[in-house]
């Protein structure tokens, strides 16, 4: 049974993680610190989590657990994580797990001294969309892989976004915000690492009130292999599809022998080999319910096979996408990932 406390409640995608531990047969849920006060209102008001604790350091003292849930604003998620882990606790973190280059070093470091376990919610990975895309490039079913293209458009949805989001030095980059999950998500499907940002640029493009904060993001990349990747990570999609529309996690894998087109938010996979006149849907297997809670509960018990996500792929991805964001803060062209 893994007892686990969460640290940081400032962004909604830890309520899923939140649930997902109350109920799972493997987990304990101990203890829930939230140190913002208006956050705890708010949680209060819904009665969606029991807060615990109001102070992160007294609960990582007093609370008996062999886990910490970090769901804080970006910039905080890096001390949590490496207070976390010198109390010789694993950790399980919404992405990204920090904003800062020097931050990530240290929790690498300290993975590796203490044999500690860092999950991450990279959970494109779940998505039955993904996972068939994984199975039929793996398969050779388009032959060598030349290019990638892939859209991750976001709502900016500037009404009920976190205020933090806005304010200097907590969030970020959208790149490090959002593209860890292509970074992470292109070699597990395609098993070719990424190695290089050719260019990669954010820039503020309708938020003059918030000139710090960049809500357009584009990056080109290349892989080990030499194909190229082209990706827009911006906040341009209308705020009334949300996360409907077409453009959220939609990527196109072109290869020598045809091209898959897989799209999250459509919920469909097209395959058009050398042969076909015309694309045709694929079967989608299954989504895996829970499942960077599953690859984190294998990763700590040794169980993780090879499409598992595990502490070393976590710190990958999570270095790459903070080596490309500081391509762009730095307007650097051809940066070695």
């Amino acid at each position: 049974m893994l007892r686990i406390a969460f640290a940081g409640f400032r962004h909604g995608h830890i309520m899923g993680l939140y649930n997902s531990c109350k109920t799972h047969p493997q987990v304990r849920l101990v203890a829930a610190c939230e140190e913002d006060p208006a956050t705890v209102d708010a949680l209060k008001s819904a009665g969606k989590v029991d807060v615990t604790h109001a102070d992160f350091q007294r609960m990582l003292e007093t609370v008996d657990c062999d886990a910490i849930a970090v769901g804080d604003y970006f910039s905080k998620r890096g001390s949590i994580i490496i207070a976390a882990l010198n109390a010789k606790k694993h950790v399980l973190s919404d992405k990204p797990i920090c904003t800062q280059l020097d931050e990530l070093e240290q929790i690498a470091t300290l993975t590796r001294a203490t044999n500690l376990r860092l999950g991450c919610l990279l959970d494109l990975r779940d998505s039955g969309v993904f996972i068939t895309a994984r199975k039929l490039i793996r398969a050779n079913t388009i032959g060598k892989i030349l290019a990638i293209v892939f859209t991750a458009q976001h709502p900016l949805l500037l009404a009920t976004r976190p205020s933090w989001y806005f304010e200097p030095g907590k969030h970020g980059g959208t790149i490090n915000d959002i593209a860890v999950h292509a970074i992470d998500l292109i070699p597990w499907i395609t098993g070719e690492s990424i190695s290089e940002s050719i260019s990669a640029r954010t820039w503020n493009a309708r938020l003059p009130q918030f000139p710090h904060f960049h809500d357009g993001a584009q990056v080109m990349l290349k892989l080990q292999s030499g194909a190229g990747v082209l990706g827009d990570l911006s906040y341009f999609a209308p705020d009334g599809l949300a996360y409907a529309a077409p453009q959220y996690w939609r990527l196109t894998f072109h290869g020598s022998d045809g091209e898959i087109e897989a799209s999250f938010s459509q919920r469909t996979l097209t395959l058009a080999t050398s042969s076909d006149k015309i694309p045709r849907a694929v079967d989608l297997e299954p989504d895996l319910p829970d499942g960077c809670l599953e690859a984190f509960l294998k990763d700590i018990g040794g169980t993780a096979d090879d499409s598992t996500l595990t502490t070393q792929e976590v710190l990958d991805a999570s270095r790459r996408t903070l080596r490309i964001q500081a391509a762009a803060d730095q307007q650097l062209a051809h940066f070695a990932l």
